[in-house]
């Protein structure tokens, strides 16, 4: 991904200012061999970027008066509540040296998943990126987390998750959980309510007997002649 920015001489807190009002917002580029490097860049195109999930895990071409260098979005700050990026560093990576990076994850095929498709579960989502090491060539965009298998009562660890080569999780923890499937409480309680009515004898005694046939009433005798 590509950057344009432009070298700037005056710093300060007035200085930074003016830029802002000009559209442009300071940054800086440090690391390596090379001295920190003041810049200034298009407001309206590094807010846009910002937005963009691979700018932030990406190797950046980071172009300045046509010569480019190859860095990474180390951090920037944005105003309280206004929609305006206040500063922005990057910093210099190189081929040969491994690289300490926060990349996103990705979760696919929750839908097919035993724990949803056979107890309607929910899995949560313990983590959303990962810090991972490599070298700038093999740096991923994001790592994909394949939830195909995961059943009510299990959980992803970070042992689980396929890196691509040359990628290195670096865990904060014994084997931090990724994700977990569990069923609501809610739903729970209706399935043994269900459980427990089926089981249930139906209510009552056993069914009344047919009530007997009535006896058929005696025919009157004639009356005796006088």
């Amino acid at each position: 991904m590509k950057v344009i920015a432009f070298k700037r001489t005056l710093q300060g807190t007035g200085a930074s200012r003016r830029l802002r009002i000009a559209g442009q917002t300071p940054g800086i580029i440090y690391g390596g061999t090379e001295a920190p490097a003041t810049i200034s860049l298009d407001h309206n195109a590094l807010y846009h970027a910002l937005k963009k999930e691979a700018f932030h895990s990406s190797i950046l071409n980071l172009e300045i008066d046509g010569v480019s260098q190859q860095v990474l979005l180390r951090d920037f700050q944005v105003h309280a509540f206004k929609q305006l990026v206040l500063h922005v560093d990057f910093q210099r990576v190189h081929a040969e040296q491994p690289i300490r990076m926060k990349v996103a994850l990705h979760f696919i095929n929750a839908d097919v998943s035993p724990a949803v498709k056979l107890h309607a579960a929910i899995i949560s989502h313990v983590m959303s990126e990962i810090e991972v090491s490599c070298l700038p060539g093999k740096l991923p965009e994001f790592i994909t987390v394949d939830l195909a298998d995961i059943d009510v009562g299990h959980s992803i660890h970070l042992a689980n998750l396929v890196l691509p080569e040359g990628v290195t999780a670096i865990a904060h923890g014994t084997n931090q959980t990724v994700a977990t499937a569990s069923v609501p409480a809610g739903h729970v309680a209706a399935e043994e309510a269900e459980a427990d009515a089926a089981a249930a004898p139906a209510a009552g005694a056993a069914p009344a007997a047919a009530p007997a046939a009535a006896a058929p009433a005696a025919k009157a005798k004639p009356a005796a002649k006088k």
